[in-house]
């Protein structure tokens, strides 16, 4: 079993026009990646986003800063936005990060959830899936093979050209990331890939059939279904008591909430939907390290997940609450579920 973080270094959008915002948040993520690694998680995420309340347009370059102050914690995107990128400059910056990290670096691979980059690169959303099947069918190629052959409708051929540099690893992993929808899961299990599932709402169990059909379409596809790694993502926080991290916590995720919510028509959220959220059959895995733990281990019953990323730093959270969150995450709830799940 896998744990770790992700996030999408949030900012306050209304001081997004000025460099100071963005500049004291990667300064405090650098230090957050730094102690999820020292207290012994297993994967740092960092999510793209073309928005002023996010700073995290380039993660490659932020986690090859990370990847010279820590030293065993994987460091990977979550997600790339494939579809209005070039698979073959995700390619490099990727593996240039692995040789950075010696040997830690991870692609997360997704459409995105969010449209920014589309008009931002030139790329229309009529072509949304066309663009990502096309780009994850070159970066698979990238990732197999040194000198490549290809041929695709929305970017150009590439005729027998080599792509350097060459990853550490003898092959980047590339984890698909979904949403829930069901072609998305099948696609990744006929390509063996490992799939990464983000639950941010509803209630969780609801999703559990996603994986079995994603196992299913790797085994009619001729792959081994048990070896592919599966992962839950989900939105969550960890304090000393249950009340605290409910305190600390709701009030600048509602925030994010309703201001994405006012943009795609969404009703507001209040304290008792997130205390719905946060109950035992709820998406949002809040409490105090034992609440926590014993959720994770429940969902475990349900997916048999083989990691388990949780976004902490959601909205505009005190730095200092952050690093207490990743300390009792990393010392408290890490170590009871790893002993669980390697027990049963």
């Amino acid at each position: 079993m896998q744990l770790g973080l992700y996030t999408f270094a949030d900012v306050d959008p209304a001081r997004a026009n000025s460099g100071e915002a963005p500049a004291e948040r990667l300064k405090n993520l650098m230090e957050e990646i730094e102690l999820a690694d020292q207290v012994g998680l297993d994967v740092f995420g960092l999510g793209e986003h073309h928005r002023p309340d996010y700073a995290a347009s380039a993660p490659a370059v932020i986690l090859a800063a990370a990847a010279r102050s820590t030293k065993q914690i994987r460091l990977s995107s979550a997600v790339t936005v494939l579809s209005s990128d070039d698979p073959v400059r995700v390619f490099q910056q990727y593996a240039t990060l692995d040789l950075l990290s010696n040997g830690r670096a991870e692609i997360m691979a997704g459409r995105g959830s969010f449209i920014e980059s589309f008009p931002l690169f030139g790329y229309q959303l009529e072509d949304y899936d066309e663009l990502y099947s096309e780009k994850l069918d070159l970066l698979i190629k990238l990732r197999d093979e040194v000198e490549i052959t290809w041929e695709g409708k929305m970017r150009p051929s590439i005729h027998g050209r080599a792509v350097y540099p060459r990853p550490l690893q003898e092959k980047l992993p590339i984890w698909i990331a979904v949403g829930g929808t069901p072609q998305s899961v099948a696609r990744a299990g006929h390509l063996a890939l490992p799939l990464a599932l983000a639950i941010i709402g509803g209630e969780p169990h609801r999703f559990a059939p996603l994986f079995n059909l994603y196992r299913q379409a790797a085994q009619r596809a001729g792959h081994d279904a048990a070896s592919l790694p599966t992962s839950i993502n989900v939105h969550g926080y960890v304090a000393e008591t249950s009340q605290a991290a409910a305190d600390e916590w709701y009030g600048p995720q509602a925030e994010v909430m309703n201001r994405i919510g006012r943009e795609r028509g969404w009703g507001p959220t209040n304290r008792e939907h997130f205390e719905a959220a946060r109950s035992p059959r709820g998406a949002a895995f809040v409490g105090s390290p034992a609440e926590v733990v014993d959720k994770i281990l429940a969902n475990h019953a349900l997916f048999k997940f083989d990691r388990f990323l949780i976004q902490m730093a959601i909205g505009l959270m005190p730095h200092h609450q952050i690093m207490k969150a990743i300390e009792l995450f990393g010392t408290k709830v890490a170590p009871e579920v790893r002993k669980a799940v390697s027990a049963g």
